[in-house]
C-alpha cells in the first residue's frame, strides 16, 4: 500500500492587490496586451518550451488561449476577456487594457473598495446611456442598403491585425469578399425573424491573397483521381440528395442507429454487405442523384451507385454536416434500414472546380444562404491570422445586423467619451451622485481615474514614440509622428483625426492627451452629412464595444473587491 501524504492546509492571502508580486504580474500582462493594440501593434510569438506549434499573433483570442496563467487574479481577468471574445469576437484587447488601467489607477487613490465600485458602476451606466442615446457624438447608423459603412467596418478590423500581412489592395479585396460572403448568408425573401446561413472558410495556403474568392454553396475537397471518377449529372430539375451521418463501410462495430439481424451459419460480413446493397437499391429506386457520407462508403456500394449514375462522396467529415443539412434540407440518415422520403434534400447543381493545386466538388444550392470563402495567403502563419480575422469580421457583421449602429474608431470614441464624462462630473455631479453616500471630491477622483484609463487605452495605439492630441471641439484623437518639429502650427502637421471623420483645416484647437485642461463639452449629435461625405472611416462594432466596456469595469470591480485569495495546495 502506498504511503499517504498528510493533507496540507489551504493557503490564505489577505488583500491580494497589495502584494508586490500580484502588481508586477498584472503590470506584465498589461504590457503584453498594450503592445499588441492597434494597426501598428507588435506581434507576439507563443510556443511551448518543449517545441511544437508556434503561434504568431496580436489578437486577444489567440494570445490569451496560448498564455499559461496561474495566479487566481490573472485568471479572473483573462477568463472574463475570453468569455467576452467568445460571445462578441471583437474588442478583446480593449477590454483587457481598460480593465488593467482601471485597477492600476484606482489603487493610487486610497479610497475604499465600496466607494470605488459604487462610483465605477455609475460611470459605466453613464457611458452606456450616452453611447446608446440619440445625442451621442460618436455613434453612426449602419444602412444595409449601402455598402459604404459596412466596408469601413470590415476594413477597420482587417487593418488592426498586422500579422495578416495584407497590402492596401489586398485589404480592399478581402474586405469586399467578407462583405459578399456575409450578404450571401441573408435569405432573399426574409421577413420578420431572420435565420442566417453560414459562411465556410476553405483554406488555400501558399497562394496570392488576391486569388481569394467567394462561391455560393459548399466546396468539398477531393483528390484529382477521385474527381475523375465522378460521373457528371445534367438535369433540368434539382438533384436529389441523401446525407448519411453513419458509416457505410460495412464495419460491424458501427451500425449507427440500426441493427443487423442474422440467421445461424450466415457470414456476418456478407450479411452487412447485402444490407448495404439493399440500401443502395432503395436509393436508386428513390431516384437519388447524390449520396454524401460523413464517414466511409464501402467500395462495393460505391461501385453499385456509380453503375446507376449516382454520385457517391464519402469522408466529408463532421464539420460540413451542419452546413450540408442546412443547405440541402436533408435530415441526416443514421441507420442502414429503410429511408423515409422526408430525409432527402436537394441541390441545384454539382460541378467540379480547381483552385491552385486543390480540386473540389462544388455543390450549388437552390437558395444561396450557405457560401464558401476560399481564403488564400502566403504562408501558414499569415493564413491562420487572416482566418481568425475573417471570422471576427463576419461575426461583427452579424452583430451589426441585429443592432445597426457603429462607433467611430481609431481611439476617437474613447477620447470623446472621456471628455463627456469630465464635463458631466464637473458641471452636473448631482445627476450622478443622487442619493449615494459619496462626496463630490470622491466622484472627481474616480471620474479622473476612469477617464485616464480610457485615454491610456488610446495611448496604447502609439508604439513608435509619437504624440497623441485631442481637439477641444469634438474630443477626437489626433496623432503626431515622433520626428515632428516641436514648434509648429498644428494644422500644418495634422491631417485627419483617428477615425478619419474630421480634418485639421477646420477651426480647431488641440491639447496633448492627459494634459491638464479645463473640462469642455464635446460636440454631440453627429451630422449625417459629415459621415456621408467620408468614404474611408475607421469604425468599431457598437455591440462588441459596449460589452467590452461593461466587462472591463465589472471585472475591475470584482478584482478590487477581493479581500482574500484561498488556494488549496493539495
Amino acid at each position: 500500500m502506498s504511503r499517504l501524504d498528510t493533507k496540507k492546509p489551504s493557503l490564505c492571502k489577505s488583500e491580494p492587490l497589495t502584494s508586490e508580486r500580484v502588481r508586477t504580474t498584472l503590470s506584465v500582462l498589461k504590457r503584453i496586451v498594450t503592445s499588441c493594440y492597434g494597426p501598428s501593434g507588435r506581434l507576439k510569438q507563443l510556443r511551448n518550451g518543449s517545441g511544437g506549434y508556434v503561434c504568431t499573433t496580436s489578437q486577444s483570442s489567440a494570445l490569451l488561449s496560448h498564455l499559461s496563467v496561474t495566479h487566481p487574479i490573472l485568471k479572473i481577468l483573462t477568463t472574463s476577456v475570453q468569455n467576452h471574445v467568445s460571445s462578441f469576437s471583437d474588442c478583446g484587447l480593449f477590454t483587457a487594457i481598460l480593465c488593467c488601467n482601471l485597477i492600476e489607477n484606482v489603487q493610487r487613490l486610497g479610497l475604499t473598495p465600496t466607494t470605488v465600485i459604487n462610483l465605477n458602476k455609475h460611470l459605466l451606466s453613464l457611458c452606456i446611456s450616452y453611447l446608446k442615446s440619440e445625442t451621442c457624438g460618436c455613434r453612426i447608423p449602419v444602412d444595409f442598403s449601402s455598402t459604404q459603412i459596412l466596408l469601413c467596418l470590415v476594413r477597420s478590423i482587417l487593418t488592426s491585425k498586422p500579422a495578416c500581412t495584407l497590402t492596401r489592395a489586398e485589404t480592399e479585396h478581402v474586405s469586399a469578399l467578407i462583405l459578399r460572403a456575409f450578404l450571401l448568408t441573408i435569405p432573399e425573401n426574409a421577413e420578420g425573424h431572420i435565420i442566417l446561413g453560414k459562411s465556410l472558410i476553405v483554406p488555400l495556403k501558399g497562394q496570392r491573397v488576391i486569388d481569394s474568392t467567394v462561391l455560393p454553396g459548399i466546396l468539398i475537397e477531393m483528390s484529382e483521381v477521385q474527381l475523375m471518377r465522378l460521373i457528371p449529372i445534367k438535369k433540368s430539375t434539382a438533384l436529389k440528395v441523401a446525407l448519411f451521418c453513419t458509416t457505410l463501410s460495412g464495419d460491424i462495430s458501427d451500425t449507427g442507429e440500426g441493427t443487423v439481424v442474422l440467421s445461424y451459419g450466415v457470414s456476418l460480413e456478407n450479411a452487412v454487405l447485402d444490407q448495404l446493397l439493399n440500401l443502395g437499391r432503395q436509393l436508386v429506386s428513390d431516384h437519388v442523384d447524390l449520396v454524401l457520407c460523413q464517414k466511409v462508403i464501402h467500395p462495393s456500394l460505391k461501385q453499385f451507385l456509380n453503375m446507376h449514375r449516382v454520385i457517391a462522396i464519402d469522408r466529408i467529415g463532421v464539420t460540413l454536416m451542419e452546413p450540408l443539412t442546412k443547405m440541402t434540407g436533408t435530415q441526416p440518415i443514421g441507420s442502414l434500414g429503410s429511408i423515409s422520403p422526408n430525409s432527402y434534400g436537394s441541390v441545384k447543381e454539382v460541378c467540379t472546380a480547381k483552385f491552385g493545386s486543390k480540386h473540389f466538388v462544388h455543390l450549388i444550392p437552390n437558395e444561396a444562404t450557405i457560401c464558401s470563402l476560399l481564403l488564400c495567403n502566403r504562408n501558414d502563419t499569415a493564413w491562420d491570422e487572416l482566418k481568425l480575422t475573417c471570422q471576427t469580421a463576419l461575426h461583427v457583421l452579424q452583430l451589426t445586423l441585429k443592432e445597426p449602429w457603429a462607433l467611430l474608431g481609431g481611439g476617437c470614441t474613447e477620447t470623446h467619451l472621456a471628455a463627456y464624462i469630465r464635463h458631466k462630473t464637473h458641471n452636473n455631479p448631482e445627476s450622478i451622485l443622487k442619493d449615494d453616500e459619496c462626496t463630490q471630491t470622491e466622484l472627481q477622483l474616480i471620474a479622473e481615474a476612469f477617464c485616464s484609463a480610457l485615454e491610456s487605452v488610446v495611448g496604447s495605439l502609439e508604439h513608435d514614440g509619437g504624440e497623441i492630441l485631442t481637439d477641444m471641439k469634438y474630443g477626437h484623437l489626433w496623432s503626431v509622428q515622433a520626428d515632428s518639429p516641436c514648434l509648429v502650427n498644428w494644422p500644418d502637421l495634422l491631417s485627419q483625426c483617428g477615425c478619419g471623420l474630421y480634418n485639421s483645416q477646420e477651426e480647431l484647437s488641440w491639447s496633448f492627451l492627459r494634459s491638464t485642461r479645463h473640462p469642455f463639452v464635446p460636440q454631440t449629435c453627429l451630422s449625417h452629412e459629415a459621415v456621408g461625405s467620408v468614404s474611408n472611416l475607421t469604425l468599431d462594432c457598437l455591440t462588441a464595444k459596449l460589452s467590452g466596456l461593461q466587462v472591463a469595469v465589472e471585472t475591475a470591480n470584482l478584482i478590487l473587491d477581493l479581500s482574500y485569495v484561498i488556494e488549496d495546495k493539495n
